[in-house]
């Protein structure tokens, strides 16, 4: 397998940033709804579960799109320091349709399938 080429490595470094502005945005917007429920407000009791439910699912939310945030910023570490394209647990090199998928992967298909496997 090839090492990736500068104009690969821009065409993923340019995704990762437009995959951070997503994820900043659904952060913002998840913040709104991970808001504690009131629970001095006059609404029914299903509406008040119905609230709840959807703050849970606000704050799951937010904290998946923290997690992949966190991944982006090593990615960019990692452009920054050279090793980009290298799986962080085995040190081959990371398949380019892989980072083409997700530009944020820290390794490569069979040390996260090893690790899937794992849990």
């Amino acid at each position: 397998m090839a090492e990736l080429t500068s104009q690969q490595i821009e065409n993923l470094k340019k995704r990762l940033f437009e995959r951070r502005g997503e994820l900043e945005e659904l952060i913002n917007n998840a913040a709104e709804g991970a808001k504690p429920v009131s629970l001095d407000q006059p609404i029914g009791r299903l509406s008040r579960m119905d609230a709840l439910q959807q703050q849970s699912m606000s704050q799951a939310n937010r904290q998946v799109a923290l997690q992949g945030l966190e991944q982006i910023k090593a990615a960019m570490h990692r452009i920054d320091s050279g090793g980009y394209g290298c799986c962080v647990e085995c040190d081959e090199e990371i398949d380019l349709a892989r980072l083409q998928a997700r530009p944020e992967a820290p390794f490569c298909i069979d040390c996260q399938s090893a690790r899937e496997r794992k849990k």
